[in-house]
Parts: C-alpha cells; structure tokens; sequence
C-alpha cells in the first residue's frame, strides 16, 4: 500500500497536491490494476445507432464475471468504524462498496449507477449498500473524514463530494476548496480544522483500508463485494442488476 502521510502533514499537504498524484487514485500503483483499467461500463449498443423502422428490443444485460470470493460474515463483522449503509438490514442482497473519495470511476458509479440501485433495490428493500473508505492520497483522507465527521449527513457529503471532485481533487489549493465545499454542508473553519486533525478518526479511516486490503484483497477503487463474490470496477445499473436479479 502507498505510504500515507501523518496527522501533522495531513492538513498542510492538502495545499500542495500536484494533479498528476491522483491520476492513480483509483488504485494501487504498486498492484496489476490500474486505473485505466477500470473503465466506467456503456450500454452494449451505445455505439450502434437503432434500426428507425423497427423498434430495439432492450438487450439484457450479461452479468460481469466475479473476479474471486470471500466469507461475507467475516466481512459483514464490525471494523474500526460503524459501517455506514443505505438500505435495510434484513435485505436479501448485501453489496459492499470499497471506494476511494478522488476516485473518477467510483464518482462515476455514486452519480450513475447509485440513484437507479437504490430506486430500485435498496428502497424497496431488495438490498443494502455498505460504503467503506478505501482512500489512495490524503485528500482522499480528507474527504472521508469529512464525511465522518458529518455525522447523519455521511452519505448526503459523500454525494456533494464525488459531484463536485473536480472542483477539488487535484485542485492547487485542496484545503482550501474542502473548506468552501465544507462550510455549505454547515462546517465552520474551526470545526473543518478539528475534523481533519482528529488523530484517532484518521487512524480509523486508514485501519478501514488496511483491513480491506489485508482481509479481502482490495487492491483498486470501486471494488464491490455482493453476496461473497468480488466485482471491480465501475458497474453499470444493468450489470449490477444483472448480478443482483438471480440473488432475490
């Protein structure tokens, strides 16, 4: 795993990232993955324009190959943080999402993907979503401690982050705009500066990371765990739900 930076660097580091640092944030720079590799999926004929005189059938989605398997009631266990989840627990399907808060394909599935899986899985009671931080770079940390330090609001700042990650991953100044983006979701400068010096919240977010990583193999962002089979990589509303359907 990359090196990360400590309590006392983090908060300075933020002002000086160069862009260039977080092009591999959504992976490990040392593992096979990369993040090129993880491309966000397209429709299958989105490249094929529709015969005009005669309607497409809506082609079914192929379920993605599972890329391995774990214990999901030793991933289920609790770990150095509450697990943070959409949904209730007695649903059928159980999905737990490792992801990265400057990862552009895991901002790809939160924007895409998320709003449909919960209209139709997680709403209704089909399935649960456990969000876990797998940050690659300190602002990465940051953002995640933010969230955490939202209280209720976890999944609202993860939403307001990954939608606006342009404006401040990779950024000149990112302390600067998590601070404007921060102060909107109620934060003041003095509790944006305790959060992001809170000592035991990064260790928290960092044990989160080495647990995934040393338990369960996660080695890129997004990786999704669903009923005990691992899927990476940005997923479509159709191949997740191709994943999903056979489960309920």
């Amino acid at each position: 795993m990359p090196r990360l930076l400590s309590r006392r660097n983090l908060l300075s580091s933020l002002a000086a990232i160069p862009a260039v640092a977080l092009l591999a944030a959504c992976s490990d720079s040392g593992e096979k993955a990369v993040a090129e590799d993880v491309k966000p999926a397209a429709p299958a004929d989105a490249m094929k324009p529709a015969d005009p005189a005669k309607p497409a059938a809506p082609a079914a989605a192929k379920a993605p190959e599972a890329q391995g398997t774990v214990d999901m009631a030793a991933l289920l266990k609790p770990g150095a943080l509450p697990d943070m989840q959409l949904g209730k627990d007695d649903a059928k399907v159980a999905i737990v999402e490792y992801a990265s808060m400057t990862c552009p394909h895991c901002a790809h599935f939160h924007e895409t993907t998320l709003p449909a899986l919960k209209t139709k899985y997680i709403d209704t009671g089909k399935a649960r979503l456990i969000l876990r931080e797998f940050p690659f770079d300190p602002s990465a940390e940051a953002g995640f401690m933010l969230a955490r330090c939202s209280k209720d609001n976890y999944f609202p700042m993860v939403d307001v982050l990954f939608k606006q990650q342009a404006n401040w991953a990779g950024v000149a100044n990112t302390k600067d705009a998590l601070l404007q983006i921060s102060k909107m979701a109620g934060f003041t400068q003095e509790s944006f500066e305790a959060c992001l010096t809170d000592q035991k919240l990064l260790d928290d977010v960092r044990s989160v990371q080495k647990r995934g990583a040393d338990e369960f193999k996660v080695d890129s962002t997004p990786t999704f765990f669903i009923n005990g089979k691992t899927y990476k990589g940005a997923l479509s509303i159709e191949e997740i739900s191709a994943i999903i359907d056979p489960l309920l």
